[in-house]
């Protein structure tokens, strides 16, 4: 068997790498943004349009598909791949930030979590086993552990409950995964996430007590929930001497372009964020010359592509003052089709990422787009 995570090119100023992670739906290119479809659909999108896209991983949700539409049909279609007939890589988060944005709604205890259905009000228990479980009925290839994120401006005790509570359901929910075997014959990966808040010393020892596990990637979690970039960056300069050289890291719900590179130049492999289908829905456009807003007047007699960097003319066809027509006539097709750019934007971007780390170009790279995206 292949081993799971293959380095093959490093800078030499920066701690930024790219290589391959092999997963049995097909290899996927580091470093990769993984798409948002939630609840099995990216917004406005069908499983072939972002196919046709170089993308080979989407990330969903446990806590939102255990709700709607249920482990019974999922198992019945052969998990979450056949139901929504996607044969590439999936990521299933563990819902536990969703769970703990229920204010009102939810309880921690040693045990697990209880928290009410945004749905119907219904209570509903998770323990880090039965996580583990219900990703291996939805046959995501990477299941991520429960694990508890406070909010950013948490206090420090905040901070220390939620890292040691982490740890803990960690070592349950890890040891239950070798305990249990996939259902569909493919491999699946769990995940760890360390914790800490924006406290180094919290960091390391999260990073220190999740390594004894020694999974074969892990997370960061607890980032981009309001603290600045910079702290941010700080966290993970840090971080990357603290965690294992060889297996991927994933930096959860992160983020904009710029938050991208800085996070690449930090040695982080994997990303997911929903800010490029959340904005293509609501009229901002992510290109190479920056972020622009397709509603604005300005655009109305702007007859120029969209992008006119892009590689993808399927898109590059349609002109600025044509969506712009769109959104102001309240058309679906302006969502579908700045969705799908803002996609292949992110794309492009990892493309040209991974293109110039194996060029030895990556800081100038970086230098030259860091403020422009």
């Amino acid at each position: 068997m292949a081993p799971l995570f293959t380095i093959n090119h490093k800078d030499e100023n920066t701690s930024a790498r790219s290589g391959l992670i092999h997963t049995d739906h097909g290899n996927i290119t580091t470093p990769f943004f993984m798409p948002v479809g939630t609840y099995g659909a990216v917004k406005t999108q069908s499983s072939e349009e972002i196919s046709d896209l170089p993308s080979s991983i989407l990330l969903c949700n446990t806590y939102h598909l255990y709700l709607r539409p249920g482990t019974d049909i999922l198992q019945k279609a052969g998990g979450l791949h056949g139901f929504m007939h996607w044969d590439r890589a999936i990521l299933t988060d563990s819902g536990g930030f969703q769970i703990f944005s229920l204010e009102g709604y939810r309880k921690i205890t040693d045990d697990g979590v209880t928290f009410r259905s945004h749905l119907d009000g219904s209570e509903h228990h998770f323990t880090p086993e039965k996580i583990v479980d219900i990703q291996r009925i939805i046959g995501s290839d990477f299941m991520m552990m429960l694990d508890v994120c406070p909010p950013g401006d948490a206090d420090h005790q905040t901070w220390i409950d939620a890292l040691t509570t982490t740890t803990n359901w960690a070592k349950r929910g890890m040891k239950h995964y070798l305990e249990t075997d996939p259902l569909y014959g493919h491999q699946q990966i769990l995940i760890p996430v360390v914790q800490g808040g924006t406290d180094k010393e919290l960091r390391k020892r999260s990073a220190s007590e999740l390594c004894e596990l020694d999974a074969d990637a892990y997370a960061i979690g607890g980032l981009a929930v309001g603290e600045t970039q910079s702290e941010m960056f700080n966290i993970l300069d840090d971080l990357k001497d603290h965690m294992p050289k060889n297996k991927p890291r994933y930096l959860m719900g992160v983020g904009t372009p710029s938050d991208i590179l800085g996070a690449v130049k930090r040695g982080i492999d994997m990303f997911d964020c929903v800010m490029p289908t959340r904005s293509g829905r609501t009229g901002l456009a992510f290109t190479w010359q920056g972020r622009i807003n397709l509603k604005n007047a300005q655009y109305q007699k702007d007859n120029s592509p969209l992008d006119k960097k892009t590689t993808n003319f399927s898109l590059n066809k349609y002109s600025k003052n044509y969506i712009n027509h769109l959104f102001n006539s309240n058309e679906i097709l302006a969502s579908m089709i700045l969705t799908l750019h803002n996609i292949n934007f992110y794309q492009e971007l990892m493309k040209a990422i991974r293109k110039n780390i194996e060029k030895g170009n990556f800081t100038e790279f970086h230098d030259k787009y860091f403020n422009k995206l």
